[in-house]
């Protein structure tokens, strides 16, 4: 799960993947990335790998021991840094696959993650009503065909190879939280 920006669009205080909300009245509030994990992590489709970066300090603490952290130290460089961070951390493990998914998207189900983990293909990507999103899936053969700079991680190679993708239909939503208005909007639901 790439956590590594800096949020800087927020525009509320503290970081936007520690920012809290309810969009159900009968649920405490959880922070925007605690929803991100805690569907991952339910899914169970392997080692879940959080890459920090601009703040190492995102994850919620009731997760630690049931993930792990790489710190990308480029995250500046653009969102390719943190997938490539990732993917050094998939080698380290051992796994021939990744399923990458993004810390402020709150509203990706389990469902999706699965799907998209167990779908064939070299390149799988949840689509939305037919609109490509998060989690793609990414087998380590096209691992070193990803870009080696730039803010865009699997979205540019499969741009080039698209004989390599498969979509597969999810149900939730891709939604993420950038801006404080994102975040009011979700409340209000």
């Amino acid at each position: 799960m790439l956590a590594a920006g800096a949020g800087s669009r927020f525009g509320g205080t503290g970081h936007k993947l520690s920012a809290t909300f309810s969009d159900d009245p009968r649920r405490a509030p959880r922070s925007v990335i605690e929803r991100a994990l805690a569907s991952v992590v339910e899914a169970d489709i392997g080692p879940v790998v959080v890459v920090t970066g601009a703040h190492a300090d995102v994850v919620p603490e009731e997760f630690a021991g049931r993930v792990a952290i790489a710190h990308n130290q480029q995250w500046s460089a653009g969102q390719i840094t943190s997938v490539r961070t990732g993917i050094d951390a998939a080698r380290r493990l051992g796994s021939p696959r990744v399923v990458i998914g993004l810390g402020d998207q709150p509203f990706v189900e389990p469902a999706a993650w699965r799907a998209v983990s167990a779908a064939e293909g070299p390149i799988a990507v949840a689509t939305y009503g037919g609109r490509r999103g998060n989690p793609v899936a990414l087998d380590e053969d096209v691992w070193d065909l990803l870009p080696e700079s730039g803010d865009e991680g699997a979205r540019a190679l499969m741009r080039v190879r698209p004989e390599l993708v498969r979509e597969v239909a999810c149900t939730g939503s891709p939604a993420d939280i950038d801006t404080t208005e994102d975040l009011r909007r979700w409340q209000s639901n």
